[in-house]
């Protein structure tokens, strides 16, 4: 590549997989120097971005060790490893190219890491009491995940309800969040009353400097904004029905929310193009009827303006807005493992580093 100038090979080199990009880092101090400035690494994540991929844990009982796979429309699947965390962990919320897990046997212990550069940064402990004050389950109700890759910081968000033992909870709604550049954790209070089912805490999104949370009910969006500490919840588009076979999902479109409904025949998708006037635009309607026989158990999990993915019970699909054409990318071999959805998330692949 002697005869192109080093903003080319830069751009050859951005489009190329992490793994082989760590192998050119190797072949000369050149290359290695063109490789790791800052304006590479910030394009390498402008252009990885673009490329959503869905991220699936693949274990046969919530108790047993799980393997990860990452399924990329360019590039098919790839088999990822944890186990440079020397722990077990589950897979709590991603964002950007960075996982937040939390160790199975030890509550309250928190990592964040990328999967790829195989890098990863252990949480400070909370001066906060025990999680087993979170009502209901000894864990956070709500775990999130901001990596904001212009800024090169991410935060953890981790939030419950509170109660004293022997008691209700009372409404009381504890949010812990941490930010990297103090490498501490803050707090803060306030009141809230919403439930969140399995998928709603899942799906988890982060843009306009806020992360979102699709409430139980399907009736509207809770939104932490993390620059004031500050809770807000946006409304959905009017046309939006729960109920009555319909299931509502939040998900990500090109850095703007989008809600999509599934009924028995039908996918309609809305994504938010004014945030703070909260105007929501329809974009699609898809008929189901060629997979039918898949739609009560078809969950959507990411989205781009060209395709979104899905998982179902041992699937994972991939429909194109263009083609108007689906396609299987993956499926489980053992019958035995848990739901595919059930630990499901969007996933890009970056440079980011969490240290």
């Amino acid at each position: 590549m002697g005869f192109f100038p080093d903003e080319v090979v830069q751009l050859i080199l951005a489009r190329l997989p992490v793994k082989s990009l760590f192998r050119i880092k190797t072949v000369c101090k050149h290359w290695y120097r063109l490789a790791s400035d800052k304006y590479f690494v910030q394009l390498y994540n402008e252009i990885a971005v673009k490329n959503l991929m869905l991220l699936v844990e693949i274990s046969e009982s919530v108790e047993s060790q799980s393997s990860l796979i990452c399924v990329d429309n360019w590039r098919g699947v790839s088999e990822f490893s944890l186990d440079f965390l020397h722990n077990r962990v589950k897979v709590r919320a991603s964002c950007n190219g960075l996982l937040c897990c939390s160790s199975i046997a030890d509550k309250g212990v928190y990592y964040v890491c990328n999967p790829v550069t195989r890098e990863f940064k252990l949480l400070p402990k909370r001066s906060e009491r025990p999680l087993t004050r979170f009502y209901p389950d000894g864990e956070a109700t709500l775990v999130g995940l901001a990596c904001d890759l212009s800024a090169h910081k991410f935060n953890v968000v981790l939030a419950g309800y509170h109660r004293t033992f022997g008691h209700r909870p009372d409404g009381t709604f504890i949010c812990l969040i941490y930010d990297s550049d103090t490498n501490k954790w803050r707090k803060f209070i306030s009141f809230q009353d919403d439930q969140f089912s399995h998928m709603n805490r899942n799906q988890v999104v982060f843009v306009n400097g806020a992360l979102h949370w699709l409430t139980g009910s399907s009736s509207r969006i809770l939104a932490l904004d993390l620059d004031c500490d500050v809770w807000r919840k946006i409304s959905l588009p009017d046309e939006v029905c729960y109920g009555s076979g319909n299931r509502i999902y939040l998900l990500e479109s090109d850095g703007c929310l989008s809600v999509i409904q599934i009924s028995d025949v039908w996918m309609k998708t809305w994504v938010l193009k004014d945030y703070y006037s909260e105007e929501w635009h329809a974009t699609d309607r898809v008929s189901l009827r060629c997979i039918k026989v898949l739609v009560p158990s078809i969950f959507p999990i990411s989205q781009t303006s060209e395709c979104v993915f899905f998982a179902t019970h041992q699937q994972v699909l991939v429909y194109h807005w263009k083609s108007k054409l689906w396609k299987e990318m993956y499926s489980v071999k053992n019958s035995s493992t848990l739901p595919l959805w059930f630990s499901a998330h969007a996933f890009r692949s970056t440079i980011f580093s969490c240290n």
